[in-house]
This record gives structure tokens, C-alpha cells and sequence, in this order.
């Protein structure tokens, strides 16, 4: 049985003003969408994109409809999401978001399926 994968992570809300403000952030696989990556943010909002953008935006910048995301150092990304009624700017730790991929890959990796048949234990 497959289990659900979530990775808690805090992400800094860009904005106009002087200060970013840290907002909690869920990050979700489900084995019954396999390249799927789900982002649950502030007020229940959930964004669902590729985990082949969010790994391509780890190295250099990646874009798909509505989502870009982009190395931002060594050690942060961004993450800009538009919608129809603006636009929304995360900036992450690289640590969270590598340790779910990898968890995630892990979870999807195909393991032999063991043999019990009676030939193969003579």
C-alpha cells in the first residue's frame, strides 16, 4: 500500500512591503498522481504542478503555464504563481523541498515483486 507524502515547510511571502512574511506551507504526493507535485498554501489553497518543474527550477529557471520557479543562491528558490487575480511570490529553503523529491522518488521506485512460487524455492 502507497501512502500519501507530505513535507511541512515555511516559505517567505514576497511582497511590496519592507519585511517578508514567513507562511506555513504543505507539500503533497499522492501515489495515484505519480508526477505530481500538490502545494497547499495559506487559506487552503492548493496549487498542483509537475515534480519535473520543481526539480528543473532547483538548477535553473523553469516555467509552465502560470508557474515559474527559479534558483534563487545556493540555498533558496522561488516560486511565482499567477492566477487571474495576481500574482503570488514564494521564496524557499532548498533543504525541504530536496528532501521530499527524494522521498518521493524513493516511494516510486519499482521494487521486484517477490517470487514465492515452489520452483523458486527448490
Amino acid at each position: 500500500m502507497s501512502l500519501v507524502i507530505q513535507e511541512h515547510a515555511r516559505a517567505r511571502l514576497i511582497t511590496d512591503g519592507p519585511d517578508p512574511r514567513l507562511v506555513p506551507v504543505e507539500l503533497r504526493f499522492e501515489p495515484g498522481e505519480p508526477q505530481t507535485l500538490h502545494v497547499r498554501l495559506p487559506g487552503g489553497v492548493d496549487w498542483a504542478f509537475g515534480l519535473d518543474l520543481l526539480e528543473r527550477g532547483l538548477r535553473s529557471p523553469a516555467t509552465r503555464d502560470d508557474i515559474r520557479v527559479w534558483p534563487c543562491g545556493r540555498a533558496q528558490l522561488v516560486l511565482e504563481l499567477h492566477a487571474p487575480d495576481g500574482v503570488a511570490v514564494f521564496q524557499f529553503d532548498k533543504a525541504p523541498l530536496i528532501r521530499f523529491l527524494a522521498r518521493t522518488r524513493a516511494a516510486t521506485v519499482k521494487r521486484p515483486a517477490a517470487t514465492t512460487s515452489a520452483a523458486a524455492r527448490a
